[in-house]
């Protein structure tokens, strides 16, 4: 029995996206250091799509309820669900051409949020996105994450701070490494301890507009916010079509908002097979589930 539903290798030109620079050559940067950076990938009209999408989110004003989270940044979560037109960043095609290299046709959506720090807001504990699996290192990664700069990330509004090469670690940690700890609710007027910088790492400021992609097995951190603005981010990941995605899409988009969507973005939010037929349901291909199919 085989459900796999062949996927296509993308066929867009990216070439409007790379700068100048070769796919080839991008990827040679993202095996060695464990990330690359695009800038002007979106556009100030698609920028400002965004924002107007996140806006609701944002002024509803959720902080995070713990160390890792943050308790002076904004995290939306099951963001499919809120807005169509994250479905367009989610499928952009530059990042699924990463993606699809690095993971496999069959990748799922793994996570997607979008994180907006305040002024005042610390940096987060170290960590790499595919800990979750909690596999030996040195490995390949189980994921690939994505950061896209909704505003300006610069160095005092918290950019995202890497150690280049750390995907390639076996079971060191930085000094700060995060803790189960860092995920219990913070009490009230609670001090947490400041984490420690590494003398390897680079903050990756990133115009708006602009394009991270890193490993799961990069280690990284939000940067803490010293400005008096705020800094919005989005940031998708991806995973090995076998494995369990950190946030449940299947629960967390409703069938007839899934059912709106481009095969492709279905697809990735796991109505889908991994070959030979990983993921059936009663021994269909699970878009068979979705409302109102024209396939």
């Amino acid at each position: 029995m085989n459900l796999a539903s062949k996927i296509e290798p993308p066929m867009t030109d990216l070439t409007r996206y790379l700068n100048g620079r070769s796919f080839d050559d991008a990827w040679e940067q993202f095996q060695e250091e464990g990330y690359v950076i695009f800038t002007d990938v979106l556009s100030p009209e698609q920028l400002e799509q965004q924002r107007a999408a996140l806006k609701p989110w944002i002024d509803a004003d959720i902080r995070g309820r713990n160390n890792f989270e943050g308790d002076k940044s904004n995290r939306i979560y099951g963001m499919l669900a809120k807005d169509p037109v994250f479905a367009d960043l989610i499928s952009h095609p530059l990042q699924l051409a990463f993606a699809e290299k690095e993971l496999g046709e069959s990748c799922l959506l793994y996570a997607c949020l979008a994180i907006n720090l305040h002024p005042g807001e610390t940096a987060q504990p170290w960590h790499f996105d595919d800990s979750h699996c909690a596999l030996p290192r040195p490995r390949d990664p189980l994921s690939l994450s994505t950061f896209w700069s909704i505003s300006d990330t610069t160095e005092e509004n918290g950019a995202t701070e890497i150690i280049p090469g750390s995907h390639k670690w076996g079971n060191q940690q930085p000094e700060g490494a995060n803790r189960s700890d860092d995920f219990k609710p913070r009490l009230s007027g609670e001090q947490v301890d400041g984490n420690s910088d590494h003398p390897d790492m680079i903050k990756a400021t990133m115009k708006a507009g602009s394009l991270m992609i890193a490993k799961g097995t990069l280690w990284h951190r939000g940067g803490g916010n010293d400005s008096d603005g705020h800094r919005l981010i989005v940031t998708p990941q991806f995973c090995k079509g076998w494995c369990r995605p950190l946030e449940q899409q299947l629960l967390a988009v409703p069938l007839e908002k899934v059912a709106r969507f481009p095969k492709r973005v279905q697809e990735l939010l796991g109505y889908n097979i991994h070959p030979p037929f990983m993921g059936y349901v009663d021994g269909m291909h699970p878009s068979r589930q979705l409302p109102n199919r024209t396939d």
